[in-house]
């Protein structure tokens, strides 16, 4: 669009508020902005070319018209706006680099809700609590909520007709305490729903709620002189205070706040988000925002803001950022504090924000030096799988047997993304009668890890599984019963769609049938399945061709091995004369087996 185009269409062009996109020739939006006065904010664009940004001026030159929309506040230009490059993704828009799949925590909408971890949003009517940047948060969150709260984990339909009818019965976790039995009305569901409430305030960083609840139960039981179930809500107390006080409080006085720290360098910007509810630290998110035309910094903050805030479901009435904005947010406080706790939290943010730069400077320092292709597939492992540590030692478990017989399975060791093949191992199944891999698997898992845990082995970093979700949880129950949980990603991989699940995730993880990440699981899968078949196979065959050998008196089994391997069957060596047997394996030996085969012939 030239000087001369913007000059017909000047005088059509409001001095109000709202929102102009440019467009190309094919309808194609390359850009969309907002201003106070959109006249003056388009004319910018045009005239003289000296203070305007390379890619400025390409897109003006590549845009063939300009459309707009007035509105009656800021508040509404910048929402605007913000759906619109979300909707559009226009190519010269300031950009937010987030691919990654982060951990929520659900509450589902049933009746008697479950609790669980999941990456991925359901618009069901559950509720997410999240997004949550570490894992290992999630487990400590988890772990206190398991602790405080008995909550159902099965799948049952528990309507209130199928519980008056009788369909359920009560499952081990009933058994162990770890729930009330509401699948036989043992527990309404208003009561259940009290302790849904309780974990809603922990998940939302009010703590005081929860604390009352537990000391309101505590004494409910003492004054029925239930004195078992009171000393139990004590324990329950204790658990939370300690939770509560490893959580970072950052000010006992603060609300509800949003914290924004900023940094920039010519291509990219950082906003570090701190989320403050009553005065704790409830999540924390670093983001980088490509830069495509020379946008102000109080544009690209805005734009972070309101996509960190709709992310992590915030409504916190005030904000504080480290400059003025320069524009109104609705309903919202903008503050710049100079002192007190709150320019502390402001210094913090802005703390994070230069660490996550400085650290992305040493990153991109590493990089320079070559690259190999194992830490390449290694890291995209690591992204792909949500990982804390790099995969460098991966570990995979698969079972063999027919109808039952010679039941094995077998361990497959990747070290660097590539098989080790001396840290194979075979395992015969021991304690499991018939075909049944869930039992198979998890012995095998307790005797591998039991024992590298007693002798101090080398553990895994991830552990692959060859079956999909009922296989994946009797081997995590293992981990868990080992205490490994913390320190081994495991996941099961499902022959049919090739699907990736997670322990006590219901929903499967697809990952791109290209991507290298899902090459080496396939890999690991089908090394550990051609592992435990050639064990399988050679079990099988040592049995079958074995046991006539085996029969004759005093021939032990290295002694039928060594003939087998000689000869290849039992056929050929009925054939044989003592000298040649004995060439094998020794003359009285020789004798022994020539004998059996022969005693026809001597009588």
């Amino acid at each position: 669009m030239t000087d001369q185009d913007f000059k017909i269409l000047q005088p059509k062009i409001p001095r109000e508020p709202g929102v102009y996109r440019f467009l190309d020739s094919e309808d194609v939006i390359l850009y969309v902005g907002k201003a106070k006065n959109l006249r003056n904010r388009l004319t910018s664009y045009f005239g003289s070319v000296k203070n305007k940004a390379y890619k400025t001026r390409k897109m003006v030159q590549h845009a063939s018209r300009i459309e707009f929309t007035i509105v009656e506040t800021e508040a509404d230009a910048l929402l605007l706006e913000n759906t619109l490059i979300k909707k559009f993704q226009p190519r010269y828009n300031v950009l937010m680099k987030d691919g990654k799949s982060y951990t929520y925590i659900v509450i589902k909408k049933e009746p008697f809700p479950r609790v669980f971890f999941t990456r991925r949003l359901i618009r069901d009517g559950s509720t997410y609590f999240g997004p949550y940047t570490s894992k290992y948060r999630v487990n400590i969150i988890l772990d206190i909520i398991k602790k405080l709260f008995q909550l159902r984990t099965c799948f049952l339909q528990l309507t209130e007709k199928n519980i008056v009818q009788g369909k359920f019965k009560v499952c081990l976790e009933y058994h162990i305490k770890n729930c009330a039995g509401p699948c036989i009305g043992l527990e309404s569901e208003e009561t259940y729903n009290k302790k849904i409430d309780q974990i809603k305030n922990i998940l939302n960083g009010s703590f005081a709620p929860v604390k009352s609840y537990i000391k309101e139960q505590m004494q409910l039981h003492a004054e029925n002189m239930e004195f078992e179930q009171a000393q139990m809500y004590k324990e329950k107390l204790t658990a939370f205070e300690d939770y509560q006080a490893k959580s970072t409080v950052v000010s006992t006085v603060l609300g509800n706040i949003d914290v924004f720290g900023y940094e920039e360098d010519e291509k990219t910007a950082y906003v570090n988000y701190l989320k403050i509810i009553n005065g704790v630290l409830i999540n924390t998110e670093t983001v980088e925002l490509t830069k495509n035309i020379d946008e102000e910094k109080e544009d690209i903050m805005l734009f972070a803001i309101e996509n960190l805030r709709q992310k992590y479901n915030s409504f916190a009435e005030e904000i504080l950022v480290p400059f003025d904005l320069g524009w109104l947010i609705e309903n919202v406080k903008i503050t710049i504090p100079a002192r007190g706790d709150k320019s502390k939290l402001l210094e913090l943010s802005m703390k994070n924000v230069k660490y996550y730069q400085l650290q992305l400077r040493k990153d991109e320092m590493n990089k320079a030096r070559k690259v190999t292709s194992s830490e390449r597939i290694l890291k995209t492992m690591q992204e792909d799988l949500q990982m804390d540590v790099v995969p460098f030692h991966i570990e995979c478990f698969d079972n063999s047997n027919i109808q039952g017989t010679n039941p094995v399975s077998s361990c497959v060791v990747f070290k660097n993304a590539k098989p080790s093949k001396k840290d194979y191992r075979k395992f015969n199944i021991k304690t499991v009668v018939g075909p049944d891999d869930f039992a198979s698997m998890k012995e095998v898992v307790y005797r591998r890890y039991k024992r590298l845990k007693e002798e101090g082995g080398d553990l895994p970093q991830l552990v692959i599984i060859d079956g999909g979700k009922g296989q994946l949880s009797a081997s995590y129950e293992i981990l868990k019963e080992l205490g490994l949980e913390n320190k081994i990603l495991m996941i099961g991989i499902a022959k049919r769609l090739e699907e990736i699940f997670f322990p006590e995730d219901p929903i499967p993880l697809y990952i791109n049938k290209k991507s290298e990440t899902l090459k080496v699981i396939q890999q690991a899968r089908n090394e550990a399945h051609r592992f435990a078949i050639t064990f399988h196979r050679d079990q099988r065959s040592r049995n079958a061709l074995g046991t006539e050998l085996t029969n004759i008196p005093g021939v032990g089994e290295k002694t039928a091995n060594k003939l087998l391997i000689f000869y290849g069957s039992v056929s050929k060596i009925k054939l044989q004369s003592v000298s040649a047997l004995a060439t094998v394996v020794g003359l009285s030996s020789a004798k022994k087996v020539w004998n059996y085969f022969h005693s026809d012939e001597e009588e």
